[in-house]
């Protein structure tokens, strides 16, 4: 089933009668995913941010937009407005395609898995995964991968409190270590 559908038909009166809401506007919902790539190699070797974009374009199936560094940092060789990153803001039916292949498909092929921390919430609902080497994803073909990159991928609720969001996640199925 449709990660979409699973949220509407199962997912959200469970949530209703766990968290005892009245309204239906209540019930925690994700709003979005967001994927980012930072590349702090992209200072002296600027194809990395080429193949990362494509790579980022390819597990998504959405162009990403290019980051660029806010302030310069002399310590890094860094000046503002300097491009060191890439990102993705998935919605809609891409956010529920790339929640379910993340969570069974991607998530399983991570070597030595034992599950992802509980602890990643930033109080308000929303997790954040990070994500050490891309080749995990099922698109990325490791014969033509130049380099390892990592990612992070916070996924961003409507959840008033961590417990809310973690519960949201679990049913899910995500697979929660602690």
């Amino acid at each position: 089933m449709a990660f979409k559908a699973l949220y509407k038909n199962e997912i959200a009166p469970k949530l209703k009668e766990t968290f005892g809401y009245k309204n239906i506007h209540q019930i925690p919902k994700i709003e979005k995913i967001v994927v980012n790539m930072g590349l702090g190699e992209a200072i002296q070797n600027i194809k990395v941010l080429d193949s990362a974009q494509n790579e980022l374009k390819a597990i998504t199936g959405q162009a990403p937009v290019v980051t660029r560094a806010k302030k310069s940092i002399a310590a890094f060789k860094l000046r503002e407005g300097m491009p060191i990153g890439c990102m993705v803001t998935l919605r809609r039916q891409r956010m529920w395609d790339f929640l379910e292949k993340l969570v069974n498909i991607t998530l399983p092929r991570v070597r030595d898995f034992r599950g992802v921390s509980g602890r990643a919430f930033d109080g308000y609902g929303n997790y954040t995964l990070g994500i050490k080497e891309q080749i995990i994803f099922p698109e990325i073909d490791y014969d033509k991968v130049d380099s390892i990159k990592g990612m992070n991928i916070t996924i961003v609720t409507t959840a008033k409190s961590n417990a809310e969001g973690k519960e949201l996640l679990k049913m899910f199925g995500m697979p929660f270590r602690n």
